[in-house]
């Protein structure tokens, strides 16, 4: 008889045993899986659900903005396309005189707008600073070798190769670290060269502001004084206005002069000899034909200032002639794009119009969205974005800063300034802004500053929003 032989239970054991670890293993990575899968469904649902908040802030505030145009936009409508984008148009009938001979078509009746973006740039003016710096040049990449060269005309060069020469050009007009502060001043005023200025009398208006900002060669006297004021704080400059800079600050020893775009060794001799603080403006496109004088006072503004009044801005509708309120009007045109620019910005908080139109009725700024309102879509705008963008939400004003540097607090640098300068300027104040102690500033400044925890924001170019340039100061014996 044949025998069958059985396994003993040693040997069964034995070939069982390599079954439970790959049964352990398959059962650890379907855990593993479907853990996956649910953190990623709980992940896309909270994406999805904050996502949601944030559209209906923002539809909420496209509303508002949309009810403060109607109010004050003196005929312009907005019309909403979704949570950001919103169209402003004219009404029908209205005169496009200014004809565009590029394009060889009028200016259009309707203008589009991203609310979104919008109100993310202007915001993030509150927080920069818009004066060219020392720090600023350490910290680019190739800040002296390639931008250097790029602020200053007639180098011979296109590059600093020798930067020696390069800072003989920008020492005297080139701070160390920011003279300026975000909320220095709680009101300001932007005067414009608009012939409108005649039409009204703002002028102690405008000198009962805590700085005035004014444009080019617009001259201040007693002549236009009712119509204009006779306060002079700041000028923002354009390179031909620039070239006359001894004639403009005629009468005031410390205006500010801030040049637009580049300088050169006539303007640096002119420094030389005056007892006013001069400066560069930072965060401009460096191109020919970059416009827009105007729209950089207001930038320049709000990095200094709480609440931002416009004056002598063309923004009443019926204009068919360019005007200055010191020459004769030039070629005529309807500044249609900018005076739906304008009144956009006040319905985002960022400015205050004062036109003739304007000043025949109570000015009330209940129409316009609070701060707090503001301040809530602000913060809808940013999580959204940086949530398309799968950023990390907890960021803060530093999201956009893409180049970082350390300075001590303590080791400032030198002021601006060069050996060969006149005994005049030598012996004035003109660098009174560069050395005002922290603690002389004004207590929202310094609360500012602290919050910001001593950080300084600058543009890399124009008005990109993710290309900043950050530099961190030591708060060690501020606070």
């Amino acid at each position: 008889m044949r025998r069958i032989r059985v396994p003993s239970s040693s040997s069964s054991s034995t070939n069982s045993r390599p079954i439970i670890p790959l049964l352990i293993c398959v059962v650890v990575i379907f855990t593993l899986v479907v853990l996956a899968i649910q953190t990623s469904n709980f992940s896309d649902y909270e994406k999805y659900y904050i996502n949601r908040v944030e559209i209906k802030i923002l539809s909420d505030f496209q509303t508002n903005v949309q009810q403060c145009i109607a109010n004050r936009g003196l005929g312009l409508t907005a019309h909403i396309i979704d949570h950001c984008k919103l169209v402003l148009k004219y009404p029908k009938g209205t005169n496009s005189t200014w004809y565009n001979k590029q394009f060889k078509k009028h200016e259009p009746l309707e203008y589009p707008y991203d609310v979104c973006e919008a109100i993310l740039l202007w915001e993030q003016y509150r927080n920069m600073t818009t004066v060219l710096t020392r720090e600023y040049l350490d910290t680019r990449p190739e800040g002296w070798l390639t931008y250097a060269a790029q602020r200053i005309a007639q180098l011979g060069a296109d590059k600093c190769y020798n930067r020696s020469l390069c800072e003989e050009h920008l020492n005297v007009l080139l701070p160390s670290t920011p003279p300026f502060h975000p909320r220095q001043f709680e009101r300001c005023a932007v005067v414009g060269n608009s012939g409108d200025l005649l039409k009204t009398e703002f002028g102690e208006e405008i000198d009962s502001h805590d700085a005035v900002i004014r444009e080019n060669e617009a001259p201040v006297n007693k002549k236009y004084a009712k119509h204009i004021g006779m306060k002079r704080d700041f000028r923002l400059v354009v390179r031909g206005a620039a070239r006359k800079m001894v004639k403009i600050l005629d009468g005031s020893a410390d205006e500010v002069l801030i040049i637009k775009s580049v300088t050169h060794k006539d303007f640096n001799d002119m420094i030389k000899g005056i007892t006013n603080p001069v400066y560069l403006f930072q965060g401009i496109v460096l191109r020919r034909g970059a416009k827009g004088t105007g729209m950089k006072s207001i930038e320049l503004a709000l990095s200094m200032c709480d609440i931002v009044n416009i004056y002598g801005f063309t923004v009443d509708p019926g204009y068919t002639e360019w005007t200055r309120y010191f020459s004769t009007p030039r070629q005529g045109h309807n500044p249609l794009q900018g005076r739906a620019y304008y009144q956009l910005l006040e319905c985002l908080g960022v400015i205050r119009i004062h036109s003739p139109m304007r000043s025949e009725r109570n000015e009330d700024w209940s129409g316009i969205p609070s701060r707090e309102t503001i301040n809530r879509a602000h913060t809808a705008a940013l999580h959204l974005k940086r949530s398309q963008e799968g950023q990390n939400g907890t960021l803060g004003p530093f999201g956009s800063c893409k180049i970082w540097s350390n300075v001590s607090y303590d080791n400032s640098g030198p002021i601006s300034g060069s050996p060969d300068m006149s005994e005049t300027r030598k012996n004035s104040n003109y660098k009174k802004w560069e050395v005002m102690p922290f603690k002389s500033l004004r207590k929202e400044a310094q609360q500012h500053h602290i919050e910001m925890r001593g950080v300084s924001l600058y543009k890399m170019d124009g008005n990109k929003l993710d290309d900043l340039v950050c530099v961190n100061h030591s708060l060690k014996g501020v606070v």
